[in-house]
């Protein structure tokens, strides 16, 4: 395909759309790849991709493969979804949840996530997902962003908590984070000091692709939900 051939050299727009959540949304072809991006950041594969993938190698893909049921808040185009089931060879029940109609979209014409068969894929704003669910996740990935700003709930100690609640015994959450300003490493900074560790064990991977930062929250073995609530 000439288009992928020339993005070796520059990158090719293929499809743009403005979108009420995200502003504007690019399909385009950058390096040999197809990537998804906003005005401003990478959603989905290219460095995005790198970031997550940095985060799964740190857990481990066998560990990953020996997991029953993964949550991904904020799906974009899947990139982490096509890691998850390609290179880690994740077999399980992966569910993800993306509040923009139009990205899911984009997901499925470019990006063929309508033809993975163990992901369920739900139009859902994340935080009203998370306070509804009943099932219990081996990993959670967050990976939420609105162009280049993150929802303040992500942040908050409800939201927290309620994710040690729905992470399985042994379980992890991956936090995907941006690190633009000052302000957003002081936000990070008083996250990790305020995460309850009688709940998760918590450490990050800063720095990445500039500005990133990957935050891991791990659930101590023989640790319940219940028992903490107790303590």
């Amino acid at each position: 395909m000439l288009r992928r051939l020339l993005s070796y050299f520059i990158p090719v727009n293929i499809h743009k759309q403005p979108s009420a959540l995200s502003k504007t949304l690019e399909v385009t072809w950058a390096n040999g790849q197809l990537v998804l991006d906003s005005r401003h950041t990478n959603y989905s594969f290219g460095s995005l991709q790198r970031v997550l993938r940095k985060g799964l190698l740190e857990i481990g893909f066998e560990k990953i493969r020996g997991m029953s049921e993964i949550l991904v808040l904020g799906v974009a185009g899947g990139s982490v979804i096509q890691t998850i089931n390609g290179e880690a060879g994740f077999t399980g029940r992966i569910t993800g949840v993306e509040i923009d109609p139009e990205v899911i979209a984009l997901s499925k014409k470019f990006f063929g996530l309508d033809r993975i068969p163990n992901l369920e894929l739900i139009n859902d704003d994340a935080f009203e997902f998370v306070l509804r669910t009943r099932q219990q996740y081996d990993l959670v990935i967050i990976d939420i962003f609105q162009d280049t700003t993150m929802p303040g709930f992500l942040f908050e100690t409800y939201f927290v908590n309620r994710l040690g609640e729905i992470t399985s015994q042994n379980g992890i959450v991956v936090f995907n984070t941006m690190t633009l300003k000052e302000s957003d490493f002081l936000r990070n900074s008083e996250f990790k000091r305020h995460v309850d560790t009688k709940v998760f064990n918590i450490r990050s991977l800063p720095r990445l692709e500039s500005h990133n930062e990957l935050m891991i929250l791990e659930k101590p073995k023989n640790t319940s939900s219940a028992e903490n609530k107790r303590s």
